[in-house]
């Protein structure tokens, strides 16, 4: 749905740098050298990011009227 506001895994705060991340890779630029700027290092905050899937827009089609 939208990004968790902490890492589940190490409970880093991660929500802030979603915008900027898919701005980024959106123009083209390699996504780990942008989480490299980010500052994401763990594997499980990178694995957040990289398999996250922004599904607020279909499901926002389905709400209970």
């Amino acid at each position: 749905m939208i990004i968790p506001i902490r890492c589940f895994t190490c409970g880093k705060p991660v929500s802030h740098l979603w915008k900027e991340y898919t701005e980024r890779t959106g123009k083209g630029e390699n996504k780990g050298k942008v989480m490299d700027d980010l500052g994401l290092n763990r594997y499980c905050c990178r694995a957040l990011f990289v398999g996250h899937v922004d599904l607020i827009d279909v499901v926002s089609r389905f709400k209970k009227g």
